[in-house]
């Protein structure tokens, strides 16, 4: 009799295991697969924490170049040269498809050659009015190749408020005979920054300047600040790829290329 009171309980202790068992397996599937538990909420702080890493990187945070409402299509040329001298060589200006604007009325322009050249460099900037130039001058030899600036301050030239201006540079590999010319020119217009605009600029810290100027449709002002910014050496790896972000989105490929080659790999 004792062996059968003793056979029996041992059964319903094993039976009483078998279903917690049964019971606690059941609750731990079903509770990962909702995510609840000390696993899955830890595994979900792991994957928000590699989303924060990503969006740390400097790829994640290009901003875009909005162009504005009113701008109509510009005039932008590029081109190229060929000789027994120059070699081959792509010059361009950074400029936009249409007619950029600038807050400035002594705006910096950039402009690009690909290759040293022995040719001289001629600047030129019209107005949509007039025929004689607001300023024609020999800037000589580039001393380098890649992106190149001038100041009109330099030149003491003062764009007016609302008027259009075409710009242009030109490699002049015959003085005798100017057809030759190679000539890459870009437009431009001065307006008056919006109070909006200007109370974000001052409350803005320095690196965050040109993502303002870049939203509000002010591409000169954007690319000036930023050249600025990587000449004084201020993250210059981040703001080189970020220049050339907005180069490739302005269709300016040949200069964004060369950005990513020679400032962010630092390849010759």
């Amino acid at each position: 009799m004792k062996g059968f009171v003793y056979n029996y309980m041992a059964a319903c202790v094993l039976v009483l295991c078998l279903t917690l068992s049964a019971g606690f397996y059941a609750y731990s599937s079903d509770n990962q697969e909702k995510g609840g538990g000390e696993g899955a909420v830890m595994s979900e702080d792991t994957k928000q924490g590699k989303k924060e890493d990503i969006s740390k990187h400097p790829a994640s945070r290009m901003f875009e170049y909005r162009p504005p409402m009113r701008g109509k299509p510009g005039n932008r040329v590029g081109g190229g040269t060929r000789g027994p001298e120059d070699g081959s060589a792509c010059l361009a200006v950074l400029a936009p498809d249409h007619t950029g604007l600038t807050t400035k009325a002594q705006p910096s322009l950039y402009w690009f050659i690909s290759e040293s050249i022995t040719s001289r460099i001629e600047f030129t900037i019209i107005d949509e009015n007039s025929i004689k130039p607001v300023l024609e001058v020999d800037i000589g030899i580039p001393d380098k190749k890649g992106i190149q600036c001038l100041r009109l301050s330099d030149h003491n030239v003062t764009l007016l408020p609302e008027k259009e201006y075409q710009w242009f540079v030109a490699i002049v590999s015959d003085p005798e005979h100017r057809s030759n010319d190679t000539v890459a020119c870009g437009d431009i217009k001065r307006v008056e920054p919006s109070e909006t605009l200007t109370d974000r600029l001052n409350k803005a810290g320095k690196m965050e300047i040109p993502e303002i100027y870049a939203d509000d449709g002010i591409w000169y002002d954007c690319i000036t600040f930023i050249s600025e910014l990587i000449s004084a050496g201020h993250d210059v790896e981040t703001l080189c790829r970020q220049r050339a972000f907005l180069l490739k989105q302005a269709g300016l490929s040949v200069i964004a290329e060369y950005e990513e080659k020679v400032c962010i790999k630092g390849l010759p």
